[in-house]
């Protein structure tokens, strides 16, 4: 699902990738915005985790937030709505995404956080928006990815 290269952002810390996570997905969507789904890929270790955390924290989840790493799932009430973080790298197969119920949380006022897109391929609604991460000597790379909708 490759599209045309986006903007670019370097970030040399955790605390950066939460900084820019919030600035591009912590702005709540007004009340009854269809569901917006955010696809995450890239290496293990390249930011994903830490850029959903920073996006949540700044939609107001105040308590933990746990890596969906085992459970594949984690939801958290936001301010305006709900959030769905998948993490699918331990997916063996789409297929098992039928046993978690996601089509309850295809709903309005919610936003869903995709780690391992690629893991869920046609079992997964179409997303709004793709962010690819990777590694340097000096931080991670985030790069938005446009018009990947036409790709497909």
């Amino acid at each position: 699902m490759n599209g045309d290269a986006g903007p670019v952002w370097i970030t040399r810390s955790g605390e950066e990738t939460e900084a820019l996570a919030a600035k591009l997905l912590g702005a709540a969507a007004p009340a009854g915005s269809p569901c917006r789904v955010v696809e995450l890929s890239g290496d293990l270790g390249s930011g994903k985790s830490t850029f959903a955390r920073g996006a949540l924290r700044a939609l107001g989840v105040t308590g933990a937030i746990k890596s969906p790493s085992y459970t594949l799932l984690e939801t958290y009430a936001l301010r305006a709505g709900e959030a769905l973080h998948l993490d699918l790298y331990r997916l063996n197969d789409p297929e098992e995404l039928e046993n978690l119920g996601l089509a309850d949380y295809f709903r309005p006022d919610t936003l869903w956080l995709i780690e391992w897109p690629e893991k869920g391929v046609g079992r997964l609604p179409r997303p709004d928006l793709r962010f690819e991460f990777s590694m340097l000597d000096s931080g991670h790379r985030i790069e938005r990815i446009e018009n990947f909708m036409a790709k497909k």
